[in-house]
């Protein structure tokens, strides 16, 4: 769930942006997210890397900085500190309208930036860089050829990712002076860094630099086989995964996990395609359909949950069934899959429409266990509340909101 909004820099100029949220139910931690340099806040690994956010109730704050995107401002008259203290109005923004952020994210320069700001945001408990460069310096290779005219005109037309933009020469003199790796040092906040083998834009030594810096805790994961820009959306996928998983571990929650609705599970389509977000609180997972239908194969059909409904209930229902008779049941797999048959006493079966759904349920049972004890399980299985609920009489209320 998105929410466009807006927020004023320290220069009182609008900065777009938007917050993720995560499904159905109230935020646990606030990221913040501080994207590449010229890049905006709706670059396709951005959005990837805050849905994966969102499935652990983490909600993601992604914004334009000043100049850039949707921004006010004149990109010219930035430079990388005013970037910073963009991250800082963005953390305020969200401390004074939300819950103060705890999790900083940054890609390229982005990642240059968040470690910078995360010394002047107190609330901030982790961060994770992407692709980061060990010096914002690094960022002036994407103009070299236009270096002797900026230091000449004090300004030069750049072309950068195919896009002009005006360079001014503050910009290379702010950047100069900006010394990444002690900051780091002074830090010690717990840390991710990933970067790709394979970055042509920022070198691996980048990260190897970063991570040398920096105390412990920290960590490095190598985005083996992505680009700079993560632009498959398997790598930034990925990317938002691990970030998701590890920030966890740092994170301090406070809140219960409650959804903002009276009802038991939220289930929520994506932005595009059958990607489907399921969660009841506690619990964030993906349901999709298989490519062949165009889907995107992200996660379990719609067919796949009802099997595994069916399933998960038999499993528990005969190992609380058999734990209660104090059987020796050591192990239970149950097979499953859906079909439509005709009925055993169909009168019109030639017609497709007369087929019936079927469900096929074989259970495995492993134990030191006689046959009638087994037969019983048998019996037993027709008895989990799931099967009775699939079997008997339902009622669909649905409406509106």
């Amino acid at each position: 769930m998105a929410k466009k909004i807006s927020f004023k820099n320290k220069e009182g100029q609008l900065l777009s942006a938007r917050i993720e949220f995560p499904t159905g139910q109230k935020p646990l931690s606030f990221a913040l997210f501080a994207h590449c340099f010229t890049c905006n806040k709706n670059l396709s690994a951005i959005r990837n890397i805050s849905k994966a956010l969102n499935r652990e109730g983490i909600a993601v704050l992604r914004f334009d900085f000043t100049g850039l995107g949707e921004s006010e401002g004149d990109f010219a008259n930035t430079n990388f500190s005013s970037n910073v203290s963009d991250l800082v109005s963005a953390a305020n923004y969200l401390e004074q309208n939300h819950k103060a952020p705890s999790l900083l994210i940054g890609h390229s320069l982005g990642g240059a930036a968040v470690i910078f700001a995360a010394s002047q945001i107190e609330s901030v408990q982790a961060l994770a860089t992407i692709g980061a460069p060990a010096s914002p310096v690094h960022v002036s290779h994407l103009f070299s050829r236009s270096l002797d005219e900026i230091e000449k005109n004090e300004q030069a037309m750049v072309n950068i990712g195919g896009r002009p933009f005006k360079i001014k020469k503050q910009f290379l003199d702010d950047i100069s002076e900006q010394n990444l790796t002690d900051s780091l040092r002074k830090l010690k906040k717990p840390i991710l860094i990933l970067h790709s083998p394979h970055d042509t834009t920022v070198g691996i030594e980048n990260a190897s630099q970063l991570y040398g810096a920096a105390f412990h805790p920290k960590s490095f994961i190598s985005l083996d086989g992505a680009d700079h820009l993560l632009s498959s959306k398997a790598d930034s996928q990925y990317t938002g995964s691990v970030i998701s998983s590890w920030a966890k571990r740092y994170l301090e929650n406070e809140e219960e996990i409650s959804l903002d609705t009276n009802q038991q599970v939220v289930v929520q389509l994506g932005d595009t395609g059958f990607t489907t977000v399921v969660s009841n609180g506690k619990h964030t997972f993906l349901a999709d359909e298989p490519k062949s239908v165009g889907g995107e194969d992200l996660g379990p059909t719609p067919y796949d949950l009802l099997l595994a409904s069916l399933g998960t209930c038999t499993a528990m229902t005969l190992r609380m069934y058999s734990n209660r008779k104090k059987w020796d049941l050591k192990d239970i797999k149950v097979h499953l899959s859906h079909g439509k048959e005709h009925a055993l006493d169909c009168e019109k079966c030639e017609d497709e429409k007369s087929k019936i759904d079927t469900l096929s349920r074989i259970i495995e049972i492993k134990g030191d266990l006689d046959d009638t004890q087994r037969n019983r399980l048998l019996e037993i299985a027709d008895r989990c509340p799931v099967h009775r609920t699939l079997a008997g009489q339902i009622q669909f209320r649905t409406e509106l909101k």
